[in-house]
């Protein structure tokens, strides 16, 4: 094999590989793009659904209709009967939907009783870590959001042993644990009222997401950019040395 050979085969083998590459490169930013398009879309959905006016609760018949995707945030009025007990809280984080919150705490989830007798769901608020607030049952005319249950990690557990503290919301699963009957496919996040001696602590829902897909593409893009910039002075670099060694007069 010549020399002359052995280099064109290293401009096609590397060409080769450059153009894979490219290929993955441009993939990836189209991609990214398409998640942008997709992000802005559902950042201005939230924005819509939270700041609508509240409307009553679809009634229990229409519920196996309701899907997360066309109505999850929906804001909702209702009225509710709380028992004296059987409430779960829900370990979490600062939540990105509550900005007033911006330490760990506790999401007190509690059942009620809607008039017509069906049984639903109410995260009733925020409590500090320390957990000491005073809670009292009876009815209410609450605001709220529509929201569908967590999924569970695969290694988070769902609850303590206790089944008083939970790591998932899931309304489903506290109300089999707890002992609710049949539950509501979603929960309601609590809007208003506050209650009297403050906690637990509802609030409004607010949309909090990054958006960083643009700079995501442009990284790509980049990245798609450098490497055809390098190739080319590579097949640049390797012509000139061609030239060059073709040009020298032989001795």
């Amino acid at each position: 094999m010549t020399a002359q050979t052995r280099s064109l085969r290293s401009v096609v083998l590397a060409s080769i590989a450059t153009a894979i590459v490219l290929a993955i490169l441009i993939s990836l930013g189209l991609w990214q793009l398409e998640r942008l398009k997709w992000k802005e879309a559902l950042i201005a959905n939230l924005h819509e659904r939270l700041s609508a006016a509240p409307v009553d609760l679809p009634a229990s018949s229409e519920w196996p209709k309701l899907t997360a995707e066309d109505a999850e945030f929906r804001r909702v009025r209702l009225r509710v009967e709380f028992p004296d007990a059987a409430r779960a809280e829900v370990y979490a984080g600062a939540p990105a939907l509550r900005p007033d919150i911006k330490s760990p705490g506790y999401f007190v989830f509690a059942p009620s009783r809607l008039p017509g007798g069906e049984t639903i769901v109410v995260n009733t608020g925020w409590v500090p870590p320390d957990r000491q607030y005073h809670w009292s049952g009876g009815t209410r005319e609450i605001v709220g959001y529509l929201r569908w249950p967590e999924e569970r990690g695969l290694f988070v557990s769902e609850h303590d042993a206790s089944g008083a503290v939970w790591f998932v919301r899931d309304q489903r699963a506290m109300a089999r644990v707890r002992g609710w009957g049949e539950v509501a496919p979603f929960y309601i996040d609590m809007e208003s009222p506050i209650p009297a001696g403050g906690l637990p602590k509802p609030g409004p829902l607010s949309v909090n997401l990054r958006n960083n897909h643009l700079g995501y593409a442009w990284t790509w893009f980049g990245l798609a950019g450098t490497l055809a910039g390098v190739f080319s002075f590579w097949l640049y670099s390797g012509r000139r040395k061609t030239v060059n060694a073709e040009a020298k007069p032989s001795l």
